[in-house]
């Protein structure tokens, strides 16, 4: 087969995207996944992880873990029995022209702690109830992060977790009419509770 691309991002069954996926056009077999991806010189580039097929056949886009995410994996899960991802702390993100707004911090993360703004919500009392509205204008634009421009929200997720808790980052953000540039020391994300 032939490697058809690279970078790729697919949705696993946990619900997390599988980003830097490598796209193949070689058959996989039921029961393939977890076989080697192997280059032209017999050398380890990836895991057979998945097939993308319109009539459930064998024949389709496969797509491999690339063998560098493998590797950090697997060191992870010998060293401390489970993966550590690096956490930010930003719970909810919205695309605009200008860059990523920050629409929700997790309370207490890296992310509130080192000062960056969300919306606002604004309550005001009526006769009859209550009014909520939401106030965008007090909401942090990111628009880099260590110096490399993000777009969409794969920009900044692939730069995350190409860290290690512990690691910090330095967003470029606009405030207003201001830019600001932040460090943040990224935390180990905690599993969501059941």
């Amino acid at each position: 087969g032939i490697v058809s691309s690279l970078n790729r991002t697919i949705p696993s069954l946990s619900k997390r995207t599988m980003r830097s996926i490598i796209q193949i056009d070689a058959a996989l077999n039921r029961g393939n996944s977890g076989g080697p991806l192997l280059n032209s010189r017999g050398e380890l580039v990836g895991m057979n992880t998945a097939i993308a097929s319109r009539v459930g056949e064998n024949s389709g886009i496969g797509f491999a873990i690339p063998s560098a995410t493998i590797v950090r994996v697997v060191s992870q899960l010998i060293e401390f029995g489970k993966v550590r991802r690096p956490n930010i702390g930003i719970e909810s993100i919205a695309e605009t022209s200008r860059g990523l707004m920050v629409v929700a911090l997790e309370p207490g993360g890296p992310a509130e702690q080192a000062g960056l703004k969300g919306i606002r919500v604004v309550r005001y009392r009526m006769m009859l109830g209550e009014l909520v509205r939401s106030d965008y204008s007090t909401a942090d634009i990111v628009t880099e992060v260590d110096g490399e421009k993000v777009s969409n929200v794969d920009d900044l997720l692939s730069t995350i977790e190409n860290r290690k808790a512990g690691d910090s980052v330095l967003l470029t953000l606009k405030r207003g009419e201001q830019t600001l540039r932040v460090p943040i020391r990224l935390v180990e994300e905690t599993p969501p509770t059941p």
